[in-house]
């Protein structure tokens, strides 16, 4: 989701292979600075309406750490997610406390998830389908030509053990992505709608996460004020995320 980048790539006529594509992918996510932004958050449930979220972001790729502040709703202000190396925590403001937790974890209680904050590490994580389904084909996505190729997990510490991307052909830019089940259950859609120009890359800046299990949950995250400053090594701790709360 915002950690979507896009570099300037020489597209060969034939097909690229589903490794290439995901070291691509893999590279575009990472960050050369230190990034802050302010992101938008707007869930839709069937039956319930619309609830609007805000939070502040911080990461640093260089020591694989970043911070989730909650803004609002009233009941999530002051609550956060803190990653450090190999460690995710979640922070409570009514009860003081950090729970250690995967990475796979609802952030406010939307769709998006912890993981979608981070450098998505997708050669150490996935590799090509077995059959033709691995194998990349031209398709097109409204009217965008793309790549489409389907990925398995190679561990078990993933959100999803099976994927789809669309990316495009001009540029290897994430277009589209399904999240499947090991039981061939579809689970999530998510669409990259639109981007930004930062540092002469594209960030991901609108994005659509639709809830494929549970019909007319959906959420827009939209991403707004990036900075590339460096931020202070204490805004990556315990006691920096604890303080925000106060």
């Amino acid at each position: 989701m915002i950690h979507t980048l896009i570099l300037p790539i020489l597209l060969a006529s034939e097909p690229p292979t589903a490794a290439r594509l995901l070291d691509s992918l893999e590279q575009q996510s990472r960050l050369r600075s230190d990034a802050t932004a302010t992101v938008r958050l707007t869930q839709t449930k069937a039956g319930q309406g619309a609830r609007a979220f805000a939070l502040r972001w911080f990461r640093r790729d260089s020591d694989e750490s970043f911070v989730i502040l909650m803004d609002a709703p009233e009941a999530e202000r002051g609550n956060g997610y803190l990653r450090s190396g190999d460690h995710f925590w979640m922070y409570r403001r009514n009860t003081r406390t950090f729970q250690h937790v995967n990475r796979d974890e609802s952030i406010g209680g939307t769709d998006a998830r912890g993981d979608d904050f981070e450098t998505r590490k997708l050669t150490e994580l996935y590799a090509q389908a077995d059959g033709k389904a691995g194998m990349p084909v031209s398709d097109t996505l409204g009217k965008v030509p793309a790549w489409r190729f389907e990925v398995k997990a190679k561990v078990r510490d993933v959100d999803y053990p099976r994927k789809v991307y669309w990316v495009s052909r001009d540029g290897w830019q994430l277009l589209k992505e399904q999240a499947w089940s090991s039981t061939g259950t579809l689970m999530q859609t998510a669409y990259y709608l639109k981007y930004q120009p930062v540092e002469g890359r594209l960030v991901a800046t609108r994005m659509l996460f639709v809830d494929e299990f549970e019909k007319g949950n959906r959420t827009m995250v939209e991403v707004d004020q990036i900075r590339t400053d460096k931020i202070p090594d204490a805004h990556f701790t315990k006691a920096w995320l604890e303080s925000q709360s106060k």
